[in-house]
């Protein structure tokens, strides 16, 4: 059952709304679970709120859904969004006409203002998977990583005809633009963005995450999404890729996994990240293989994804992965790359596991690259895994 609040919930309404509701629920016995809808709410008191107290405790899952703003304050300082679920009424915005900023695996993110961006995610992204980015973000933040957070969860009008509303997070980045877009309008700049790029990853990985948090293991995460694409890959092919994830070392530190430059924000002479959905913790090695896949061994449209010509995307890396190892054997430093070369083979096929609805063209790309990429070369790759707890964190 749906009950719909209007108006005011006060001392002088609140009895007749509760004997009301009372009625409704008595007329039919098989209610089992109860939401508020709270869209024409315009105040609520102490005795309205006691009235939501009394029905969370008799349904399980009670729900306040659609709450405006002034309403949310008055639940939320009243601590009744730890007790009950609590939904916000979502703003609806257009992005027709927004400039397209970049374009990853889960959606695309667009210049809304001056002020802000918006991240507007692929149609099927469940309001649990959105909030999960939110909780991800605050405790990156919380830790230490640069990155901005959106309290703002919004509907976003479909852009072709037939499509459906999706969810959206807004930002406020002022005035920030890619990475990718300024080394594009600054390529005498590579250099000292290489150097920023690699205090961004050093930044992140001297960072300790606690055990038991809300931050998820990357590790974990890897494996779910090498599972994910067996609907695409032969048994023989998954176990490869399998045993490249068990080889990498176990860790704690703090881990973005998508560290592209079209998800790092040059804001003023600061690089923010965005698109926190895939952080976690673990060992390095992951993230910059993650982030070597995108940035070097890229398969599709290289300007188009990372938003710059492949050969200058490459020349960055090498020069930031050059900064990254500053003051390691050069042996050493050789390793460290074969390592990551290695370790990227799961992310370029793992990848597939972000959305259920890629087309098949690239599906099936994907497909006939594996036996170039790891097959052929699984040996060598064996043998490279063996080395990779020579990568010790200090």
């Amino acid at each position: 059952m749906t009950i719909f609040f209007e108006g005011r919930l006060d001392t002088a309404t609140s009895a007749e709304a509760s004997a009301k509701i009372s009625n409704e629920i008595e007329k039919i016995a098989s209610v089992r679970s109860l939401t508020c809808d709270a869209s024409r709410l315009e105040y609520i008191s102490s005795s309205g709120l006691r009235i939501l107290l009394s029905l969370a405790k008799r349904f399980k899952g009670f729900r306040v859904i659609n709450v405006q703003p002034h309403v949310y304050e008055v639940l939320e300082t009243t601590r009744f969004t730890q007790i009950m679920i609590v939904e916000r009424a979502m703003r609806r915005l257009s992005v027709d006409g927004c400039r397209l900023i970049g374009i990853g695996g889960v959606g695309k993110v667009y210049r809304l203002d001056g002020d802000t961006i918006i991240k507007v995610f692929r149609e099927g992204t469940t309001m649990e998977e959105v909030q999960h980015e939110i909780i991800l973000s605050k405790e990156a933040f919380v830790l230490g990583m640069p990155t901005p957070i959106s309290f703002d969860i919004v509907k976003v009008a479909p852009q072709t005809t037939g499509a459906e509303e999706c969810f959206g997070l807004v930002y406020e980045l002022l005035e920030a633009q890619t990475l990718s877009t300024y080394l594009k309008k600054h390529p005498t700049q590579l250099d000292v963005c290489a150097k920023k790029y690699a205090d961004l990853f050093l930044q992140l990985h001297q960072i300790e995450v606690p055990i038991g948090g809300k931050v998820p293991s990357a590790i974990e995460n890897e494996r779910k999404q090498v599972e994910h694409i067996r609907r695409y890959f032969p048994e023989e092919n998954i176990n490869m890729l399998l045993s490249i994830v068990d080889s990498i070392p176990a860790g704690n530190r703090l881990l973005h996994m998508d560290l592209q430059t079209k998800n790092a924000m040059m804001q003023e002479d600061e690089l923010m990240l965005i698109d926190m959905g895939e952080v976690g913790y673990g060992h390095p090695l992951l993230d910059l293989a993650h982030a070597y896949s995108a940035m070097v061994s890229f398969v599709g449209d290289y300007e188009k994804i990372i938003g710059m010509p492949r050969e200058m995307g490459q020349r960055l890396w090498n020069k930031a992965m050059d900064y990254y190892f500053a003051g390691l054997p050069s042996d050493v430093v050789a390793q460290r790359k074969e390592q990551i070369e290695v370790a990227s083979c799961i992310r370029k096929f793992s990848w597939l596991s972000l959305s259920d609805s890629f087309p098949n063209a690239v599906i099936q790309e994907c497909k006939s690259l594996f036996d170039e990429i790891v097959t052929k070369r699984y040996d060598y790759i064996m043998d490279v895994c063996k080395t990779f707890d020579n990568w010790n964190v200090d």
